[in-house]
Protein backbone atom coordinates (compact mmCIF):
# COMPACT_ATOMS: atom_id res chain seq x y z
CA UNK A 1 0.00 0.00 0.00
CA UNK A 2 2.44 2.48 0.64
CA UNK A 3 4.66 1.52 -2.17
CA UNK A 4 1.47 2.14 -4.31
CA UNK A 5 0.94 5.51 -2.61
CA UNK A 6 3.99 6.90 -3.18
CA UNK A 7 3.59 5.50 -7.30
CA UNK A 8 0.90 7.56 -7.67
CA UNK A 9 1.94 10.78 -5.88
CA UNK A 10 5.21 10.42 -7.98
CA UNK A 11 2.78 10.24 -10.96
CA UNK A 12 1.16 13.10 -9.67
CA UNK A 13 4.26 15.27 -9.57
CA UNK A 14 5.33 14.70 -12.96
CA UNK A 15 1.78 15.49 -14.31
CA UNK A 16 2.15 18.78 -12.18
CA UNK A 17 5.53 19.30 -13.71
CA UNK A 18 4.48 18.17 -17.15
CA UNK A 19 2.07 20.48 -17.60
CA UNK A 20 3.94 23.38 -15.66
CA UNK A 21 6.63 22.48 -18.23
CA UNK A 22 4.13 23.19 -20.95
CA UNK A 23 2.43 26.12 -19.91
CA UNK A 24 5.66 27.58 -19.79
CA UNK A 25 6.48 26.67 -22.71
CA UNK A 26 3.18 28.45 -23.92
CA UNK A 27 4.11 31.20 -22.37
CA UNK A 28 7.59 31.74 -24.49
CA UNK A 29 5.72 31.50 -27.62
CA UNK A 30 3.25 33.42 -26.91
CA UNK A 31 5.40 36.13 -26.00
CA UNK A 32 7.57 36.11 -29.32
CA UNK A 33 4.65 35.79 -31.26
CA UNK A 34 2.98 38.98 -29.17
CA UNK A 35 6.66 40.36 -29.81
CA UNK A 36 7.30 39.99 -33.44
CA UNK A 37 3.31 41.47 -33.91
CA UNK A 38 4.42 44.65 -32.02
CA UNK A 39 7.51 44.91 -33.93
CA UNK A 40 5.81 44.49 -37.29
CA UNK A 41 3.10 47.47 -35.82
CA UNK A 42 5.58 49.67 -34.92
CA UNK A 43 8.17 49.74 -37.19
CA UNK A 44 6.55 51.12 -39.99
CA UNK A 45 5.89 54.51 -37.72
CA UNK A 46 10.03 54.08 -36.72
CA UNK A 47 10.24 54.34 -40.20
CA UNK A 48 8.55 57.53 -41.34
CA UNK A 49 9.95 59.23 -38.29
CA UNK A 50 13.52 58.68 -39.25
CA UNK A 51 13.03 59.27 -43.01
CA UNK A 52 10.96 62.50 -41.91
CA UNK A 53 13.69 63.52 -40.14
CA UNK A 54 16.43 62.88 -42.60
CA UNK A 55 18.16 65.22 -44.82
CA UNK A 56 16.53 64.39 -48.16
CA UNK A 57 19.31 64.28 -50.47
CA UNK A 58 20.78 61.67 -48.26
CA UNK A 59 17.46 59.81 -47.56
CA UNK A 60 17.47 59.30 -51.23
CA UNK A 61 20.65 57.52 -51.27
CA UNK A 62 18.84 54.52 -49.14
CA UNK A 63 19.45 52.71 -45.81
CA UNK A 64 17.71 54.53 -43.23
CA UNK A 65 15.95 52.17 -41.52
CA UNK A 66 16.24 52.47 -37.98
CA UNK A 67 17.42 56.21 -36.96
CA UNK A 68 17.90 59.46 -39.14
CA UNK A 69 21.66 59.29 -40.61
CA UNK A 70 21.87 63.26 -41.52
CA UNK A 71 19.25 64.84 -39.05
CA UNK A 72 17.28 67.73 -40.17
CA UNK A 73 14.26 69.75 -40.04
CA UNK A 74 13.65 71.16 -43.23
CA UNK A 75 10.98 68.48 -44.08
CA UNK A 76 8.85 69.87 -42.08
CA UNK A 77 9.78 73.24 -42.46
CA UNK A 78 8.53 72.80 -46.06
CA UNK A 79 5.55 71.42 -44.78
CA UNK A 80 4.25 73.94 -42.41
CA UNK A 81 4.96 75.93 -45.11
CA UNK A 82 2.09 75.04 -47.95
CA UNK A 83 -1.42 76.48 -47.21
CA UNK A 84 -2.63 73.72 -48.59
CA UNK A 85 -2.21 71.81 -44.83
CA UNK A 86 -3.40 74.25 -43.06
CA UNK A 87 -6.29 74.48 -44.96
CA UNK A 88 -6.98 70.79 -44.97
CA UNK A 89 -5.92 70.71 -41.10
CA UNK A 90 -8.98 72.84 -40.76
CA UNK A 91 -11.44 70.88 -42.66
CA UNK A 92 -10.36 67.85 -41.21
CA UNK A 93 -10.60 69.56 -37.56
CA UNK A 94 -14.07 71.04 -38.38
CA UNK A 95 -15.38 67.65 -39.71
CA UNK A 96 -14.28 65.32 -36.99
CA UNK A 97 -15.52 67.48 -33.94
CA UNK A 98 -18.87 68.40 -35.42
CA UNK A 99 -18.93 65.08 -37.45
CA UNK A 100 -18.64 63.05 -34.08
CA UNK A 101 -20.41 64.96 -32.03
CA UNK A 102 -23.27 65.10 -33.87
CA UNK A 103 -22.68 61.17 -35.13
CA UNK A 104 -22.49 59.95 -31.21
CA UNK A 105 -25.62 62.16 -30.40
CA UNK A 106 -27.75 60.96 -33.13
CA UNK A 107 -27.08 57.36 -33.16
CA UNK A 108 -27.48 57.40 -29.33
CA UNK A 109 -30.68 58.83 -29.47
CA UNK A 110 -31.64 55.95 -31.91
CA UNK A 111 -30.28 53.23 -29.74
CA UNK A 112 -32.50 54.69 -26.51
CA UNK A 113 -35.44 54.31 -28.78
CA UNK A 114 -34.41 50.40 -29.67
CA UNK A 115 -33.45 49.84 -25.83
CA UNK A 116 -37.14 50.64 -25.04
CA UNK A 117 -39.81 47.51 -24.66
CA UNK A 118 -42.45 50.05 -25.62
CA UNK A 119 -41.31 50.79 -29.21
CA UNK A 120 -43.71 50.37 -31.91
CA UNK A 121 -42.79 48.04 -34.77
CA UNK A 122 -39.54 47.48 -33.28
CA UNK A 123 -39.03 44.36 -34.28
CA UNK A 124 -40.08 45.97 -38.05
CA UNK A 125 -37.31 48.50 -37.76
CA UNK A 126 -35.05 46.56 -36.37
CA UNK A 127 -35.05 43.82 -39.22
CA UNK A 128 -34.72 46.83 -41.96
CA UNK A 129 -31.36 48.03 -39.86
CA UNK A 130 -30.06 44.70 -39.92
CA UNK A 131 -30.62 44.52 -43.54
CA UNK A 132 -29.02 47.97 -44.36
CA UNK A 133 -25.77 46.51 -42.42
CA UNK A 134 -25.31 43.79 -45.35
CA UNK A 135 -27.30 45.11 -48.16
CA UNK A 136 -25.93 48.84 -50.26
CA UNK A 137 -27.14 50.13 -53.65
CA UNK A 138 -23.61 50.42 -54.47
CA UNK A 139 -20.93 53.77 -54.97
CA UNK A 140 -23.11 54.77 -58.01
CA UNK A 141 -26.20 54.83 -56.76
CA UNK A 142 -25.03 56.51 -52.97
CA UNK A 143 -23.09 59.07 -55.72
CA UNK A 144 -26.95 60.21 -56.95
CA UNK A 145 -28.03 60.54 -53.97
CA UNK A 146 -25.17 62.85 -53.02
CA UNK A 147 -25.60 64.71 -55.92
CA UNK A 148 -29.58 64.81 -55.57
CA UNK A 149 -29.76 65.93 -52.04
CA UNK A 150 -27.19 68.80 -53.35
CA UNK A 151 -24.17 67.60 -50.64
CA UNK A 152 -21.82 67.12 -53.72
CA UNK A 153 -18.89 69.95 -52.92
CA UNK A 154 -20.57 70.78 -49.61
CA UNK A 155 -19.10 70.45 -46.77
CA UNK A 156 -22.17 68.68 -45.31
CA UNK A 157 -21.19 65.92 -47.46
CA UNK A 158 -18.67 65.08 -44.72
CA UNK A 159 -21.48 65.15 -41.71
CA UNK A 160 -24.95 63.96 -42.85
CA UNK A 161 -24.02 60.49 -44.38
CA UNK A 162 -22.17 59.81 -41.47
CA UNK A 163 -24.24 60.97 -38.62
CA UNK A 164 -26.05 57.27 -38.20
CA UNK A 165 -24.24 53.83 -38.07
CA UNK A 166 -26.23 50.80 -37.54
CA UNK A 167 -23.40 49.16 -35.34
CA UNK A 168 -22.53 51.97 -32.99
CA UNK A 169 -26.37 51.89 -32.48
CA UNK A 170 -26.44 48.29 -31.42
CA UNK A 171 -23.13 48.65 -29.17
CA UNK A 172 -25.20 51.90 -27.50
CA UNK A 173 -28.35 49.13 -26.72
CA UNK A 174 -26.59 46.70 -25.47
CA UNK A 175 -25.50 49.29 -22.94
CA UNK A 176 -28.66 50.98 -22.24
CA UNK A 177 -30.03 47.74 -21.72
CA UNK A 178 -27.63 47.19 -18.62
CA UNK A 179 -29.10 50.46 -17.10
CA UNK A 180 -31.77 49.19 -14.56
CA UNK A 181 -35.06 49.64 -15.52
CA UNK A 182 -35.87 51.09 -12.01
CA UNK A 183 -33.87 54.35 -12.84
CA UNK A 184 -35.94 54.93 -16.18
CA UNK A 185 -39.52 54.01 -13.73
CA UNK A 186 -38.42 56.16 -11.17
CA UNK A 187 -38.24 58.94 -13.52
CA UNK A 188 -41.46 58.79 -15.15
CA UNK A 189 -43.11 58.87 -11.79
CA UNK A 190 -41.54 62.32 -11.51
CA UNK A 191 -43.35 63.52 -14.59
CA UNK A 192 -39.99 63.28 -16.78
CA UNK A 193 -40.35 63.12 -20.48
CA UNK A 194 -38.59 60.48 -22.76
CA UNK A 195 -35.60 63.41 -23.89
CA UNK A 196 -35.21 64.64 -20.13
CA UNK A 197 -34.82 60.49 -18.94
CA UNK A 198 -32.40 60.26 -22.38
CA UNK A 199 -30.23 63.62 -21.42
CA UNK A 200 -30.21 63.73 -17.76
CA UNK A 201 -29.91 60.23 -16.85
CA UNK A 202 -29.02 57.91 -19.58
CA UNK A 203 -26.45 59.81 -21.54
CA UNK A 204 -24.29 61.14 -18.17
CA UNK A 205 -24.45 57.41 -16.95
CA UNK A 206 -22.91 56.09 -20.71
CA UNK A 207 -19.39 57.86 -20.30
CA UNK A 208 -17.69 54.40 -20.84
CA UNK A 209 -19.86 54.06 -24.58
CA UNK A 210 -20.07 57.50 -25.41
CA UNK A 211 -16.42 57.82 -25.44
CA UNK A 212 -15.71 54.80 -27.54
CA UNK A 213 -18.14 55.09 -30.53
CA UNK A 214 -16.68 58.77 -30.32
CA UNK A 215 -13.20 57.68 -30.52
CA UNK A 216 -13.82 55.54 -33.33
CA UNK A 217 -16.37 58.27 -35.08
CA UNK A 218 -13.45 60.51 -34.59
CA UNK A 219 -10.55 58.22 -35.88
CA UNK A 220 -13.03 57.40 -39.08
CA UNK A 221 -13.48 60.98 -39.81
CA UNK A 222 -9.55 61.58 -39.33
CA UNK A 223 -8.51 59.19 -41.49
CA UNK A 224 -11.05 59.90 -43.98
CA UNK A 225 -10.26 60.75 -48.17
CA UNK A 226 -12.67 58.86 -49.95
CA UNK A 227 -15.43 61.04 -49.80
CA UNK A 228 -12.97 63.82 -50.44
CA UNK A 229 -11.91 61.92 -53.31
CA UNK A 230 -15.41 61.13 -54.59
CA UNK A 231 -17.75 63.28 -53.75
CA UNK A 232 -16.25 67.09 -53.99
CA UNK A 233 -14.06 68.71 -56.71
CA UNK A 234 -13.01 71.50 -54.75
CA UNK A 235 -9.81 72.15 -53.31
CA UNK A 236 -10.84 74.31 -50.43
CA UNK A 237 -12.46 70.83 -49.27
CA UNK A 238 -9.74 68.62 -49.00
CA UNK A 239 -9.18 67.04 -46.24
CA UNK A 240 -5.72 66.06 -44.45
CA UNK A 241 -5.32 62.44 -45.39
CA UNK A 242 -6.45 63.28 -49.16
CA UNK A 243 -3.90 66.23 -49.20
CA UNK A 244 -1.19 63.71 -48.32
CA UNK A 245 -2.59 61.06 -50.85
CA UNK A 246 -2.00 64.09 -53.40
CA UNK A 247 1.22 65.01 -51.91
CA UNK A 248 2.70 61.17 -52.08
CA UNK A 249 0.89 60.13 -54.79
CA UNK A 250 2.15 62.85 -56.90
CA UNK A 251 5.70 62.35 -55.38
CA UNK A 252 6.11 66.33 -56.27
CA UNK A 253 6.95 69.54 -53.57
CA UNK A 254 4.29 71.74 -52.03
CA UNK A 255 2.78 74.32 -54.23
CA UNK A 256 4.25 76.47 -51.38
CA UNK A 257 7.55 74.96 -51.80
CA UNK A 258 8.87 77.73 -54.68
CA UNK A 259 8.83 80.65 -52.39
CA UNK A 260 11.10 78.81 -49.86
CA UNK A 261 15.48 79.63 -49.85
CA UNK A 262 16.78 77.40 -52.82
CA UNK A 263 19.29 76.07 -49.75
CA UNK A 264 16.48 74.68 -47.95
CA UNK A 265 15.22 73.51 -50.87
CA UNK A 266 18.39 71.21 -51.76
CA UNK A 267 18.34 69.48 -48.85
CA UNK A 268 15.07 67.81 -49.07
CA UNK A 269 13.07 65.60 -50.92
CA UNK A 270 9.29 64.76 -51.64
CA UNK A 271 9.40 61.21 -50.20
CA UNK A 272 11.05 62.82 -47.09
CA UNK A 273 8.37 65.73 -47.04
CA UNK A 274 5.88 63.60 -47.24
CA UNK A 275 6.69 61.31 -44.54
CA UNK A 276 7.19 64.74 -42.56
CA UNK A 277 3.61 65.34 -43.31
CA UNK A 278 2.46 62.10 -42.31
CA UNK A 279 3.96 62.69 -39.00
CA UNK A 280 2.16 65.91 -38.73
CA UNK A 281 -1.15 64.14 -39.50
CA UNK A 282 -0.74 61.74 -36.80
CA UNK A 283 0.17 63.70 -33.89
CA UNK A 284 -3.70 64.49 -32.91
CA UNK A 285 -4.68 60.91 -32.61
CA UNK A 286 -1.41 60.25 -30.36
CA UNK A 287 -2.57 63.25 -28.27
CA UNK A 288 -6.09 62.15 -28.50
CA UNK A 289 -6.11 58.20 -28.01
CA UNK A 290 -4.24 58.08 -24.48
CA UNK A 291 -6.67 60.53 -22.53
CA UNK A 292 -9.67 58.07 -23.37
CA UNK A 293 -7.61 54.59 -23.51
CA UNK A 294 -8.89 53.97 -20.05
CA UNK A 295 -12.85 54.00 -20.81
CA UNK A 296 -12.35 52.66 -24.36
CA UNK A 297 -12.01 49.01 -23.40
CA UNK A 298 -14.95 49.43 -20.42
CA UNK A 299 -17.18 50.67 -23.10
CA UNK A 300 -16.28 47.86 -25.98
CA UNK A 301 -16.74 45.24 -22.98
CA UNK A 302 -20.04 46.84 -21.33
CA UNK A 303 -21.24 47.48 -24.73
CA UNK A 304 -21.22 43.73 -25.82
CA UNK A 305 -22.03 42.04 -22.90
CA UNK A 306 -26.11 41.43 -23.26
CA UNK A 307 -27.94 41.69 -26.30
Amino acid sequence: MVIHKEYKKNQLMIGSNGRKQKKHVFDWVNLICLSLFAIASIYPLIYVIAGSFNEGSDYINGGIWLFPRVFSFENYQVVLNDMRLWKSFGITIARTVLGTFLSVIYTAVVAYAMSRPNLIGKPIIYRFFIFTMFFGGGLIPYFWVINLLGLFDNFLVYIIPAMFSVYNMLVFVNFFKTIPEEIHESAVMDGASEFKIFFSIVLPLSGPVVSTIALWNAVGHWNSFFDTMIYTSNDNLWTLQYYLMKVIKESSMPASGVNLPIELLQKVAPETVSLAAIMISVIPIFILYPIILKTLTKGVVVGSLKG
